[in-house]
Order: structure tokens, then sequence, then C-alpha cells
């Protein structure tokens, strides 16, 4: 089986290898080269984890595969000019593999993925008192709290890059919970519409489309699921 890869590299090395076809599978490391090597133990945990949540498992079949890297991108800033510069509004990064419209099947196994991933989101803070939640760390920007609300937040963002958030974000639900909730079945919602939705945008330097919000979705709240374990392990 050949599976296709995109790497994205940050400023300062860090890379993200991404299996383009499917999203909720990436390894993460210190440049492109650790991350592409790290993709076969990924995709092996994904094939484990797609197992063990249904007996029509897309993953079955997986077999021997081949990696091919597909495409790099280069994540970068720009200023209020649209210029590169050292810091301001941070592009993230567009494949070509975004441009095609999202199938039915896509939406399909996307969406389970995104209610996979909840489901494990929330079973790891459900023991956590409302002093751990919101217990800061040194050198981390959020709490645990803090990053279940950066969760809902990016999710409303993403969705915002299509003009199809539910509401502006100050009408947000305040309760990080809520605020999850709240974003994630408007998601859902939403996202039968993108079934063969040819809607490619460019918004403050970046380009978005469908199949790039819901590949942004699923990786971002898996990232941060091991943020929070890692956070757990220092409490």
């Amino acid at each position: 089986m050949r599976i296709n890869i995109g790497v994205e590299t940050y400023p300062g090395g860090r890379s993200i290898a991404t299996v383009l076809d499917h999203p909720a599978c990436f390894a993460n490391g210190a440049d492109g080269s650790e991350a592409v090597i790290r993709i076969p133990d990924a995709l092996l945990r994904y094939k484990e984890w797609i197992d063990s949540h249904t007996p029509d498992s897309w993953m079955k079949d997986l077999g021997d595969f081949d990696i091919h890297l597909e495409e790099t991108f280069d994540v970068n800033f720009v200023n209020e000019s649209f210029d590169l510069a050292a810091d301001g509004i941070e592009i993230n990064a567009w494949y070509r593999h975004d441009w095609k419209p999202l199938t039915a099947e896509d939406i399909r196994r996307g969406s389970l993925v995104l209610e996979w991933s909840r489901a494990d989101l929330l079973e790891l803070v459900a023991s956590l008192t409302p002093l751990q939640m919101a217990q800061e760390f040194e050198g981390e920007r959020w709490s645990i709290g803090g990053v279940l609300r950066h969760v809902a937040n990016a999710e409303h963002w993403y969705l915002d890059r299509l003009s199809k958030a539910p509401c502006p974000r100050k009408d947000l639900p305040e309760d990080p919970f809520e605020r999850l909730d709240f974003v994630r079945k408007h998601l859902k919602q939403v996202l039968p519409s993108f079934v063969g939705l040819n809607d490619v945008k460019g918004i403050e330097g970046e380009i978005w489309s469908p199949r790039k919000v819901l590949r942004r979705s699923i990786w971002h709240e898996i990232d941060h699921i091991e943020h929070i374990f890692k956070l757990i392990a220092r409490l």
C-alpha cells in the first residue's frame, strides 16, 4: 500500500509528518527526516486505534506499505503587509492534497475519528479536580483547562476561515467543557455540507479549504491529548 505523507517544518526545526489520507496519523520530529522515520510506527498505532473502535476498520487491509513523501512546507510568519517576518501571523501548511473536495467517505471517517478522539480527551481529564484543571505549569502557556479552551477556540477559528463559525468567539461558553461541546456540535452539523464542496479561500496570508479544516481539527485535538497527558504527569 502506498502511504503519501506531507511534512511541515516550523521555525526552529520542529517538524510534523502527516499521512495525507489519514490526518489522525502523524509523527513529530526534531526535523523532517526524524518525523518521516517515525511514520511507520505512528501508522501501526493508528491502525490499532481504528481497529479497536470499529469492526468495519478502514485500516484492516494495511498490510505492507511504502512511505512516499509527497509534499513539504516551511511554516513561516508574515506581517500586516504579508511580507515574511520574524513574528506575526503564522502561516501553516497548505498541501496540494488540501485542494481535493471531501467525499462522503472522508466525512464519515473524519466524523468517527473526531468522536473517538473527543472521547479520549474527556476520559483523560475526567478525574481531575477544578484545582488540578487550573494549575499552571512552568514553561507552559496554559493550564489543562486552558488547553481545553484552546482546542475549542482553534476549532472555532478553523470554521471561521470558511465563514462557518457558529458565533463570534466572545459569545462562546466560558466553561471549557461547554465550549468544547458547543463548537464540536456545530462542526459535526457543518461537515456534511462540505461533501464535494470546492471552496478554497485565502485569509490573512493562509489558504484554507474544507479538507484543511477537517485535517487541522483532527490533528489539533489529538496533538493536545498528548500535551495534556504530559501535563497530568507533572501534577
